[in-house]
């Protein structure tokens, strides 16, 4: 049988499927990369003209209130004490289409527009602290396993547990997944998550590494699987009329927001890569630290010009917040601001909805034409720097307090550096052991026995056996006695001992 080579659209072999192409192994990600550019370009264009991702959603405005001191860890505006920002929420299933229901089994967007004094600062999370890879690359293909075949149209178990089995990585969001959280009740009733490590920079230019974890004061409420097909079928709009209802009656939900902070110096040994996706920090280690209450309490008048016009991207940062060695963040600072440009249009900063609410944010911006532009500055403005006519011009005090992190070597397809006690199947096995009570570890149990049992393949069956064994040996055992129809053989080795982070 002929080896066949993935190349890219020129028909050219790629080096990697798997890593982007970085400056050593925990370096940032080359723009010279151009398989991985041309790759998330591609794939933010493969849908008109609805999101290819998190199509299916709602949301409200509201404003974040500070009541904590955070300001020796950050020097961004809309975190010193007492500070009160306009914002915007939306939230949304992934895999599925407009038209989709809202309780289908998916993790669920998290996706914060804050309106600060010193531009637009987004967070664009989910509902769970982890996610199914860890670089960029793989977004796509992931993406792709999760949503329709292309001949059937239809969605596909041995689609998704051929990628998923074929990516160990995955096996902590999958835990979550089909675990009770996979089925929120409501929007209301789910926490959120930044997901990413993200850099605090305070005053004095001191760097800190950081989670956001948003817990829902409502509490975190799911719902069974039976309870879930029914409302698809009763009513697949159930998440939007429960958040619209609540606020038009005056409910307004409420989160708190908490951050883990890490020295900045300890990320280079921490136990786990504190830059993946798929890991989580332990609160033992970097316990939560309060930050203040987000409210929603005002609905959008037009839901189009207001929540399927808004535009998300985690680029978006804000003096004294920025990014992280994280592969997959970097990957998405690029793909989300080219997705809204394919998406919603060259200029989809200018709509209302997108638009900074800042001084004069409009008018120091060198973009100009393009298509459905209809800000722009007088005729006498200069349109490129330098120039002597008064333009604006950088701020080189930006460049000594942004951020950033030391990295050297040669150019590599890796994936990050291991640390001392980073695998696949630990926090997982740790979530399920220790984290989940008995009624949640048997919801699990009867969640996979369903999907993996609707999968044809005897192939991917076994690997997707070998996948929860390796999670823990007796669900392992479990999962293999419940597809034979039989008892469950003694149980195997429960894993790696680890410290359970979430609420």
């Amino acid at each position: 049988m002929t080896e066949k080579f993935t190349t890219n659209d020129a028909g050219a072999p790629v080096a990697s499927d798997d890593h982007s192409l970085s400056v050593g192994q925990d370096g940032p990600i080359s723009l010279t990369d151009h398989y991985l550019v041309e790759k998330l370009a591609q794939f933010n264009r493969e849908r008109v003209p609805e999101r290819v991702v998190h199509a299916k959603g709602g949301g409200a405005f509201g404003t974040l209130t500070v009541t904590e001191d955070v300001s020796k860890y950050t020097r961004a505006a809309l975190f010193q004490p007492g500070a009160k920002t306009e914002m915007l929420a939306r939230f949304s299933t992934v895999a599925g289409e407009q038209g989709s229901p809202d309780t289908w089994r998916d993790p669920r967007g998290f996706a914060l527009k804050f309106y600060t004094t010193e531009g637009n600062y987004d967070l664009v999370g989910n509902n769970t602290p982890v996610f199914f890879i860890k670089d960029g690359i793989k977004f796509p293909d992931f993406i792709r396993s999760q949503k329709r075949l292309p001949g059937s149209h239809l969605r596909d178990n041995d689609m998704q547990w051929d990628f998923w089995t074929l990516r160990p990585e995955s096996a902590h969001q999958v835990t979550w997944l089909m675990g009770d959280r996979g089925l929120p009740r409501s929007w209301r009733e789910m926490n959120g998550y930044g997901s990413h490590t993200y850099q605090w920079i305070n005053a004095e230019g001191e760097r800190f590494w950081v989670k956001y974890h948003f817990i829902s004061e409502q509490g975190v409420h799911n719902m069974t699987g039976d309870e879930a097909a029914q409302l698809a079928g009763s009513d697949s709009d159930h998440h939007i009329r429960d958040l619209y209802t609540h606020i038009e009656e005056g409910e307004f939900p409420t989160w708190t927001l908490y951050v883990q902070i890490m020295p900045y110096d300890e990320a280079k040994d921490y136990r786990f890569n504190p830059f993946d996706l798929t890991k989580t920090w332990s609160k033992d280690d970097y316990p939560r630290i309060k930050v203040g209450t987000m409210e929603l309490n005002r609905n959008p008048e037009n839901y189009f010009g207001e929540i399927e016009s808004a535009t998300f991207s985690p680029a978006n940062f804000v003096p004294g917040i920025g990014p992280s060695p994280d592969k997959m963040l970097m990957a998405r600072i690029f793909s989300y601001a080219d997705a809204h440009r394919y998406r919603v249009g060259t200029n989809h900063a200018q709509l209302p909805v997108n638009q900074p609410k800042n001084a004069d944010a409009n008018g120091h911006s060198y973009s100009k034409e393009g298509s459905m532009r209809y800000n722009f500055a007088s005729a006498d403005t200069p349109v490129y720097a330098p120039n002597s006519k008064g333009g604006a011009h950088a701020d080189p005090e930006r460049a000594a307090e942004s951020g950033g992190w030391e990295t050297d070597g040669e150019m590599t397809r890796a994936a990050a550096t291991l640390h001392a006690e980073d695998d696949d199947f630990g926090q997982p096995g740790t979530l399920y052991r220790e984290v989940f009570n008995d009624a949640e570890r048997q919801s699990l149990l009867d969640q996979i026995t369903g999907h993996v049992g609707a999968v044809k393949s005897d192939d991917i069956r076994e690997r997707a056996i070998q996948y929860w064994t390796n999670v823990d040996g007796d669900l392992g055992a479990k999962l293999r006695a419940n597809l034979a129809g039989e008892a469950p053989d003694e149980a195997g080795d429960p894993g790696t001992k680890w410290e359970p982070t979430d609420a």
